[in-house]
């Protein structure tokens, strides 16, 4: 196992937390605003004055890669790496939506085996950046950039129950209108539950190059627009 250091900032939320063999051991969350810029800092120093004082060899930093807020990503992925070159820590990148899956498995919010999960992230009007899972974490559909009707996630929702959350989620439900359509509230990219998503990825040896890496934006996605639409 391992001491991890979690930064999520890619939602209006900014949060900070340390890992250790498989526990979270330390956790700060801002949930007033986009105040990255003002809070990331002071959450990392706390964070790693709490690492040093406890004598714990710090052996990762897990940061989210997107998609999400441009500014809140470039300032999570600059803090992550700077500690990591003054550290000579890994680098490990967290996909926000893969995430957000994180709690609703955690605490068995879904219990079907046939079940799909759908985190959302919000952009504006009826448009969503949306990704399906599996309860076993396997990808149905890559993450995309959805103008959300009645037949977006039809596919889908024609096998059998869906779960949608995440800040996108409930602006979505009456759109979506299906009867195998779930709605789950409260679900927000934190970093408490990167933890499980971090380790995995060390046991795989899957890291970044802390060079090059750069998050992906919601920029980098486009709109796939309902026929209708077309």
């Amino acid at each position: 196992m391992s001491c991890i250091l979690n930064i999520e900032t890619s939602t209006d939320v900014c949060s900070v937390a340390v890992s250790n063999d498989a526990e979270c051991i330390f956790n700060k969350e801002d949930h007033s605003g986009p105040n990255h810029a003002v809070k990331l800092g002071v959450f990392v120093d706390e964070a790693l004055s709490f690492i040093d004082n406890h004598a714990i060899p710090l052996d990762a930093v897990a940061v989210s890669c997107g998609p999400g807020s441009y500014t809140g990503l470039r300032i999570g992925t600059s803090m992550a790496k700077g500690i990591c070159y003054g550290r000579g820590a890994k680098l490990i990148a967290i996909p926000t939506l893969e995430l957000m899956t994180v709690p609703v498995l955690l605490r068995e919010m879904v219990t079907e085996d046939n079940a799909l999960l759908v985190p959302m992230l919000d952009a504006r009007r009826m448009e969503v950046y949306a990704q399906v899972f599996d309860r076993a974490l396997k990808e149905h559909r890559p993450i995309q950039a959805d103008v959300v009707d009645a037949e977006t996630y039809k596919e889908f929702l024609d096998k059998g129950p869906v779960y949608f959350f995440g800040n996108g989620a409930a602006k979505c439900m009456d759109t979506i209108n299906h009867p195998n359509a779930h709605l789950i509230e409260g679900i927000e990219p934190l970093a408490k539950n990167m933890f499980p998503l971090a380790e995995k990825r060390i046991a795989l040896e899957k890291y970044e190059d802390v060079a090059y890496f750069v998050p992906f934006y919601l920029k980098d996605f486009v709109a796939k627009k309902p026929k209708s639409l077309l």
